[in-house]
């Protein structure tokens, strides 16, 4: 798991449970304060119509006060008709459906009922205070009090789903932007990170894109503090892994320029030995020019590492694409090996080094007719790919496996000892001369799904020599 992936879920994860406990937390605390103040109204609903009570009882008998207080507190039976929830104003402007859900009681001092739009049942007696009262399959909450001064009881009632429906709509309407602002946070924490770990991406892409030959040191005044470090000691590791290299660059060439005097001295006495006994010196004369060739091909190589000043011009591809068929002719014919080229571009002009693409197709197309069984033909085909050209070559040998095609690629790798006579050499130096011209080499099955491999080399028309920088 990236760290960027990792650090969006923890944090998203941290927040999103906080925001969770706050919210429920909000939402719990929410619901007990608007209880509480439900609770407050009932009281004072209670004693305004214990006012009203104190009132009336001064100038009216108790039928009196019994007809004023169900005029004031009951509503008419009109207002019952209809659905319940249908409409929150009752018809005729009569009310607010919630009134429905309150409930008023008064009895005189002798506990006769004056006023009862409740309907409970109280056998057990009077209890003064809060309380809770089922009627007619509902729970109502009830506050109850005795006028110290008239002797009248009056008792108040709210049902219980009227006041959950309220509580918690406010309180859900407290928590509501918590829940709302929870994915907009986990957006923002999202880019945040995304933000503050493009200095890394800055850095990541010179090292994914650095090649052997071509290895510098990142700039560390893109580095972040907490990765100075960090960035340092790979400069230091890619000092050493280029003097390292270094090292090896020059031993190579001075290797292969020591060796070449000495084995073109020792092929010229061999060739006078050879008349006298062919079948004796044969063989070592053929291992000489293995050894000879070995050292021309690390001598390529080593200049094309160096980046040495090849001088690009515009060149016609099919020429030098021909001229190199040509120049394998003679190793083609000694295995009766049909060399066919199929042409779709026609002028192709490319901006390259016109030796070093010679080098590249006569190195794979040798490579073809070394691997390829007699008589069979190997297949090139060049054609127009975007802005520039694809090169493939077909043979019809054993092929490479998938899982082995990258390391065949690699220096002085033979996946199989038994068959040709190089020395690992020759895809390498085709891969980095293409890639030295911004271009690219890939291995594959062959397209008609019949037994070997090609080799695909896309070059750009406007090529830019990919040197080695100081």
């Amino acid at each position: 798991m990236s760290l960027t992936r990792k650090l969006i879920l923890l944090i998203t994860s941290t927040v999103f449970f906080i925001t969770l406990i706050a919210a429920g937390w909000g939402f719990y605390v929410s619901d007990h304060q608007l209880e509480e103040l439900f609770d407050a109204e009932l009281a004072q609903s209670t004693r305004i119509v214990q006012g009203l009570v104190e009132h009336l009882s001064s100038t009216q008998s108790i039928e009196q006060i019994s007809h004023t207080l169900e005029k004031t507190l009951q509503l008419p039976d009109s207002a019952y008709q209809g659905d319940e929830e249908e409409n929150e104003i009752l018809p005729d402007g009569a009310g607010h459906k919630y009134e429905r859900k309150l409930a008023f009681e008064v009895w005189s001092p002798d506990l006769e009922p004056i006023l009862d739009t409740l309907r409970a049942n109280d056998s057990q007696g009077l209890e003064r205070g809060f309380g809770w009262q089922e009627v007619a399959g509902y729970q109502w909450r009830t506050f109850t009090l005795e006028d110290p001064a008239t002797g009248f009881w009056i008792r108040t009632a709210q049902r219980e789903d009227v006041r959950d429906e309220l509580s918690q709509e406010i309180a859900l309407g407290n928590v509501l932007p918590f829940l709302i602002v929870l994915p907009v946070l986990a957006l923002a924490v999202l880019v945040s990170i995304q933000v503050g770990f493009q200095p890394l991406r800055k850095l990541e892409k010179p090292v994914r894109n650095m090649a052997p030959e071509n290895i510098h040191p990142l700039d560390d005044r893109q580095a972040p503090k907490e990765v100075a470090g960090l960035v340092q000691a790979v400069n230091g590791l890619l000092r050493r892994l280029n003097q390292a290299l270094e090292r090896e660059r020059r031993f190579s060439a001075d290797a292969a320029h020591e060796l070449r005097t000495p084995l073109t001295a020792l092929r010229l006495n061999l060739e006078k030995v050879y008349e006298n006994d062919p079948e004796q010196y044969g063989d070592l004369i053929q291992s000489v020019d293995r050894m000879v060739h070995l050292v021309e091909q690390m001598l390529l190589l080593n200049r094309v590492d160096s980046g040495a000043d090849f001088t690009p011009e515009y060149h016609n591809l099919s020429a030098i694409v021909e001229q190199s068929i040509a120049d394998v002719a003679p190793l083609a014919l000694k295995k009766d090996i049909d060399p066919v080229l199929q042409d779709d571009a026609g002028q192709a002009l490319v901006c390259c080094h016109s030796a070093l693409i010679n080098t590249l197709m006569r190195s794979l197309l040798a490579n073809a007719i070394q691997y390829s069984p007699e008589h069979t033909s190997i297949e090139t085909h060049l054609k127009p790919s975007g802005e520039g050209y694809h090169i493939t070559v077909c043979d019809q040998g054993p092929g490479i496996p998938a899982e082995a095609r990258e390391r065949a690629l690699s220096r002085f790798v033979r996946l199989d000892q038994r068959l040709g006579g190089g020395a690992g050499l020759g895809l390498a130096i085709a891969r980095r001369i293409a890639e030295l011209h911004g271009g690219q080499l890939t291995l594959s099955d062959r397209p008609d799904g019949n037994p070997g491999l090609c080799v695909s080399i896309w070059l750009p028309a406007r090529a830019t020599f990919r040197r080695k920088q100081a």
